[in-house]
């Protein structure tokens, strides 16, 4: 992303900047690629408020990170900017939209799900969602796979995942400890760094233990009010183990916690999962988001005590914080450290052998949506044709024409209404 000839950085006012953020929550559609290509674009190209230096270390280093990148590095910016106040207020900015329009969708999808036109709305973007899926995986694939070990590892990870069952977490751990050990001879710059001074140490802890305390204090309230054992504690403790090996975006963890909440915890259906991405896709801010449709759902279907509403919309809430609040933290926490982590290169190896295990995790995504969305009857039943054809139309716009994902996902949408009267 170089970018000659430009004028010098000049940073902006707190002020400038909250509208900014407060803006950008609306606008940013078109997933992880096209939310860092719109920050690229306003804030080193058009607004100069950052040099594009900054810009690719602070990408390099939410690339470290579980979580989804585009969200961290709107927290980076926002905090390089105006510290802890900024990131704070770029983050918020970020992800507030979506998480208040999912809720809504959410809300539709469980109360008017059956009616006729929202499932053949839904019915066209759950195709174009397999389609968006294929793009990502394939995308992914030609970024992460450099060598014939990072091939053994997609593989590995997709048979352990799929046919030994292996936990998602291990084949993680699994592939970052074969990635750092082979990068253990490779030359650092770490010594170049100064060790961090006092006064640094002293703001990363509290930082730290604001952090802690933010995670633990919903935990703590839900299991006084409701109990240790209830759902809701169980959704929290669930997400938050989910934001915490969210390598590779919402692709790869959607294939964990569709797996854990479909075949272990029976709390959501597949096609209710696969609802949720569709749904999500629609919004803008990060695709993670899809965790608190799960979430929300998992309390719909297991409402307890508390009515389906009111069940759902704290799971769903639970859910969003234990996914995001982990992404402020660490960035919070590791941005005054950022040269450092991003110079090693026994992390920059662990991070190479992850994103190529994610490459499997996600072909295990892929298999569940193609069963789910063409083939509904079963593998050795005939496929649903019109599914197939929306979804190799998605998949031809995105690829072969410059279509956004919003006008590619409206069009599904309306093919799938279209069909539907068709066969009346």
């Amino acid at each position: 992303m170089s970018v000659p000839d430009l004028p010098p950085v000049r940073t902006p006012s707190f002020a400038a900047a909250t509208r900014f953020w407060a803006k950008l929550g609306f606008v940013s559609f078109g997933g992880p690629a096209g939310q860092i290509a719109i920050l690229h674009r306003e804030t080193v190209e058009r607004r100069r408020w950052l040099d594009d230096r900054e810009f690719t270390r602070a990408l390099n280093f939410c690339m470290l990170l579980p979580g989804p990148e585009a969200l961290q590095l709107a927290i980076f910016l926002g905090w390089k900017m105006h510290g802890i106040r900024g990131g704070l207020v770029a983050g918020l900015g970020f992800i507030l939209p979506a998480v208040l329009l999912l809720f809504v969708l959410s809300y539709v999808y469980v109360a008017h799900g059956s009616l006729s036109w929202v499932s053949a709305l839904l019915y066209g973007l759950k195709a174009a969602v397999v389609a968006l899926v294929l793009q990502a995986i394939a995308r992914i694939a030609r970024r992460a796979l450099k060598s014939s070990l990072h091939v053994a590892l997609a593989v590995a990870s997709f048979v352990a995942l799929e046919f030994a069952r292996v936990p998602f977490p291990v084949v993680l751990l699994v592939a970052a400890a074969v990635g750092a050990y082979l990068a253990r001879h490779a030359a650092t710059d770490e010594g170049a760094v100064a060790a961090a001074n006092p006064a640094r140490r002293a703001m990363t802890a509290r930082v730290a233990a604001v952090g802690f305390a933010l995670w633990l204090i919903p935990l703590l309230v839900v299991v006084a009010t409701l109990g240790g054992a209830s759902l809701w504690t169980t959704v929290y403790l669930f997400f938050t183990k989910a934001a915490l090996v969210t390598f590779g975006g919402a692709y790869a963890v959607l294939g964990y916690v569709t797996h854990q909440l479909v075949d272990k915890l029976a709390w959501v259906t597949t096609d209710q999962s696969v609802a949720g991405l569709a749904l999500a896709e629609t919004t803008p801010g990060p695709l993670i988001i899809v965790l608190q449709f799960m979430g929300f759902m998992a309390g719909w279907n297991q409402p307890g005590p508390l009515s389906p509403l009111g069940s759902a919309l704290l799971a769903g809430a639970l859910a969003s914080w234990a996914t995001l609040l982990p992404s402020f933290l660490f960035i919070l926490v590791g941005a005054p450290y950022v040269e450092r982590l991003t110079r090693n290169a026994r992390i920059d190896g662990a991070l190479g052998a992850i994103t190529a295990a994610v490459v499997g995790v996600i072909a295990t995504l892929v298999l569940l949506l193609v069963q789910v969305v063409l083939f509904p009857a079963g593998w050795r039943a005939a496929p649903d044709w019109h599914a197939a054809v929306i979804a190799l139309a998605a998949w031809y716009l995105l690829e072969h024409t410059r279509w956004s994902l919003g006008l590619v996902l409206l069009a599904a949408a309306a093919s799938g209404l279209l069909l539907r009267l068709l066969q009346q």
